[in-house]
């Protein structure tokens, strides 16, 4: 597993909250859908793009040039959820008609993964623990409902 540099995170976090400031929150929602994310294996470099294919913002991430583990974007997958789940309240109410989604694609444009769907209902994260204890819980509430 490849872990993140302070210098990788402060990275992504800037991109992300450039790619923020290009949709401020308003009541005008722009009618796009996602933002695609395309990162370069070899050249380590990051480009927000629209629907339209028009550049939203770019930057190259150094530790992640010329990588060539196998399970690349699978790591940054997970790096880049964690981040984008960071600065939710950052990008969960861009000026973006909901829902809209952040995709990582490779130089391809191959879809890799749904990064975050944001949406008023619904947040996709990327953490199996939180479901644990879930049934428990559930069986307890409906248990204590039903008992009168």
């Amino acid at each position: 597993y490849m872990k993140p540099t302070e210098q990788t995170i402060q990275q992504l976090d800037r991109f992300i909250r450039k790619i923020a400031a290009k949709f401020p929150a308003t009541d005008d929602a722009e009618q796009m859908t996602d933002i695609h994310i395309r990162v370069s294996q070899d050249t380590g470099e990051m480009v927000a793009f629209n629907d339209d294919d028009d550049e939203i913002t770019r930057c190259v991430v150094e530790q992640w040039i010329e990588n060539k583990d196998d399970d690349f974007y699978e790591d940054i997958t997970s790096i880049l959820r964690r981040q984008l789940e960071t600065l939710h309240e950052t990008i969960d109410n861009l000026s973006i008609f909901k829902p809209y989604s952040f995709v990582l694609e490779d130089d391809d444009k191959n879809n890799i993964a749904e990064l975050r769907l944001c949406d008023d209902d619904t947040v996709i994260i990327d953490e199996p623990d939180l479901m644990e204890g879930l049934d428990k819980d559930l069986d307890e509430f409906f248990k204590n409902l039903f008992k009168d």
